[in-house]
């Protein structure tokens, strides 16, 4: 089965200081560095076929070590931008929440037509980056892994645009943290795509079940 693994890249000054970032083109700071050198060390050993990242900034510098990591030039794709939110962009949560009451208590309970700042709803931004991956999973072998490099909420909209979830449960999906991740595999019959594993930040381990 085919698979993509949607990865967030590290952190930046504005993810510390609590900015919504949005597509303002913010660089990784030196814990993100540190996140996405040591997370890459972790990912090369899936072996992935392809890399296919955003283009701002964080998302490059994350995909860079990946890529130099295991030998692949990552692609890049303006679709798997992070959600654009306007007026909200640069400002923090707390400032958001003040300025903005309604739409931020209804974005935060998940609802997809809400447009923050005047900027994308979540329908949109899933529908672009749902775009993107299929076509580049289109072009991968039938037991390819995909790694997709890109911003939490373009992750968490992704995500549920590709697993066909109904509008009313999207708010269900937590968000991802900085460089963790998140896999969907392929299905032979029934859904097209399922959930693996959500928001991780290592590789899964096998499971002894002893007793006694």
């Amino acid at each position: 089965m085919r698979r993509v693994l949607f990865w967030r890249h590290g952190q930046t000054s504005w993810n510390g200081a609590g900015r919504f970032q949005g597509q303002t083109d913010i660089p990784l700071d030196l814990v993100g560095h540190e996140q996405a050198r040591r997370a890459a060390e972790l990912l090369a050993g899936l072996r992935p076929d392809a890399i296919l990242s955003s283009d701002l900034g964080r998302t490059r510098q994350t995909a860079g070590y990946l890529g130099e990591a295991v030998g692949l030039t990552p692609g890049v794709d303006t679709r798997l931008r992070e959600t654009y939110a306007g007026a909200w962009e640069g400002l923090t949560f707390a400032q958001i929440d003040e300025q903005f009451p309604q739409e931020s208590a209804a974005w935060k309970t998940g609802a997809v037509e809400v447009r923050p700042g005047g900027g994308e709803n979540r329908l949109e931004v899933g529908s672009r980056v749902a775009e993107a991956v299929s076509q580049a999973v289109s072009e991968l072998d039938d037991d390819g892994l995909l790694i997709v490099v890109t911003h939490g909420g373009a992750i968490r909209s992704g995500l549920v645009a590709m697993l066909e979830l109904p509008t009313e449960y999207w708010g269900i999906l937590s968000g991802a943290g900085n460089c963790h991740w998140s896999v969907i595999e392929e299905q032979a019959s029934g859904l097209n795509w399922r959930l693996t594993e959500h928001n991780a930040g290592s590789l899964p381990e096998p499971v002894v079940l002893q007793e006694g």
